[in-house]
């Protein structure tokens, strides 16, 4: 009998619920969440757990069986938990439709990065550009912190380089990080050449992790370019969704201005990893240096995100907030998250749109499901599930969103002004560009971020003058605004 998940709370009742509890709730699931009744994609994939878990409860004999063998294993731990927020409890009852916010955190269990835990294995692969535009100073830090990054591992560990310009070379081989001079050696023989073709690096990346793919590893690469990449981006998505599939996250760093920040942004998306704008060479060493840390402090590997909202409303946007704030894709589900690591927070803002309300009483919202594999237990498919409901009321009482809400949509707005500013100026509305630019600055100063403003005044007289944005005025204001977002942790979140 698999015990690898907890059946109940799949399907929402105690271990002591009687059998006209379990049929009583898995009919009230039916009615929300089936097909036929919802056809939002994530009510389909939570009702198919919730079918599943049905089948075995629902059945007496098939429930004694899933019980004993419960009672015959260790109790697990809640390796993390899932808290929702919303941004308003009660709800006024509107003939029109209404904005609602959840934030989301999923928080890895304290206990567990504060006692003695097995290091966390990765199995890591860095795709690296050596065009000719990464000569001279940019190509110097990449090979310091690729020679760092070995230095950092150990045997227990799986590494391959692969650099790459218009063709591919694996540089390092996948296995175990043992002899670090010969590997130093081959770090050091990297010379700047060619021109920039991304998919032949990342599928050559990507076939070096998957000879050491498995459930025990962190499963990772992480591709660093500083150029475009032409004529085969839709090749790399179609990998990084393959990657995905197979348990291989990605996350992509693009140094100087020339890359395309959209496309790195969807191949990250699509795997749960990271894209990451670096501004200066001296910056790679550090932000590779750190990414690689955090890959290797994690708790939780392939989490996933599951958003059922009930039939009548709509999922609009989920922006992840902590750790690397981005917007994450909504479709396919589920969404992935990447990792969660022992110390940190992992945080999500998930908009909804809720329909025009004019019945007063408690109602649903929606179900979230957290899926991801325990690392240290080697426990596949640990799930944390929360369903969320709301009161709808003719005259509620004034009501602020939470702190952390209210300061996410702060800056959340500042992200947005610079979007808005980037789609006016793509529709020849210079003047309208201008204005957001100017308000963005004016936004920025008041909140304290000297030098984005400084950039986005540049920015402003730029645009009016040539009609045109600098790319790394773009990129800086994008990411910039993006990193605002972060949430600050709370006090003992890192230790």
């Amino acid at each position: 009998m698999e015990v690898s998940r907890n059946l109940y709370a799949i399907l929402g009742v105690p271990s002591d619920a009687t059998q006209d509890d379990i049929r009583e709730a898995y009919r009230l699931a039916a009615r929300r969440f089936h097909p036929d009744a919802n056809p939002n994609e994530g009510a389909d994939l939570q009702f198919r757990d919730i079918a599943a878990a049905y089948e075995i409860l629902g059945n007496p004999q098939q429930r004694y069986a899933y019980d004993e063998a419960m009672r015959a294993v260790e109790a697990d731990p809640a390796y993390f938990s899932v808290r929702v927020t919303p941004s308003r409890r009660v709800l006024s009852t509107l003939d029109e439709p209404q904005v609602l916010y959840l934030l989301l955190e999923i928080a890895p269990l304290r206990e567990l990065a504060r006692q003695k835990r097995p290091e966390v294995r990765l199995n890591l692969t860095l795709v690296l550009d050596h065009s000719k535009s990464m000569k001279g100073l940019r190509l110097d830090k990449l090979k310091i912190a690729a020679i760092q990054i070995i230095e950092n591992l150990n045997s227990q560990d799986r590494l391959s380089i692969v650099s790459f310009s218009d063709r591919a070379d694996v540089l390092i081989p996948a296995g175990a990080v043992e002899d670090k001079t010969a590997l130093r050696a081959q770090v050091n023989m990297i010379r700047a050449d060619g021109g920039t073709e991304i998919f032949h690096g990342l599928r050559a990346g990507i076939d070096e992790c998957r000879k050491y793919l498995s459930d025990r590893y962190v499963n990772h690469v992480i591709l660093l370019t500083d150029g475009r990449t032409f004529g085969d981006e839709e090749r790399c998505l179609e990998l990084a969704e393959k990657a995905a599939a197979e348990g291989i996250g990605i996350s992509a760093m693009g140094i100087g201005e020339e890359w395309n920040d959209e496309f790195l942004d969807a191949l990250a998306s699509r795997t749960g990893g990271t894209s990451t704008y670096i501004n200066s060479p001296t910056a790679v060493v550090r932000f590779l240096n750190e990414r690689v840390r955090s890959l290797g402090d994690t708790l939780a590997e392939r989490l996933k995100l599951s958003v059922a909202p009930d039939a009548d409303v709509v999922l609009e946007s989920v922006f992840k907030l902590q750790p690397n704030p981005q917007p994450l894709d909504i479709t396919p589900q589920p969404i992935p998250l990447g990792s969660l690591e022992f110390n940190r927070t992992l945080t999500c803002l998930i908009q909804l749109q809720m329909p025009p309300s004019t019945r007063t009483g408690f109602r649903t919202v929606a179900r979230l499901d957290v899926t991801g594999n325990i690392l240290v237990a080697e426990r596949q498919g640990y799930k944390a599930v929360s369903d969320i409901s709301v009161e709808i009321a003719d005259n509620p009482p004034p009501e602020d969103p939470p702190p952390a809400i209210l300061d996410s949509l702060g800056k959340l707005t500042l992200y947005r002004i610079q979007e808005k500013a980037q789609q006016s100026l793509a529709q020849g509305n210079v003047v309208e560009a201008t204005r957001r630019l100017e308000n963005l600055a004016t936004r920025l100063l008041a909140s304290g971020q000297d030098e984005l403003a400084q950039m986005a005044i540049i920015e402003a007289r730029r645009v009016a003058s040539t009609s045109v944005l600098s790319e790394e005025g773009r990129k800086t204001l994008k990411f910039g605004t993006r990193m605002l977002l972060a949430l600050p942790e709370p006090e003992g979140d890192r230790e």
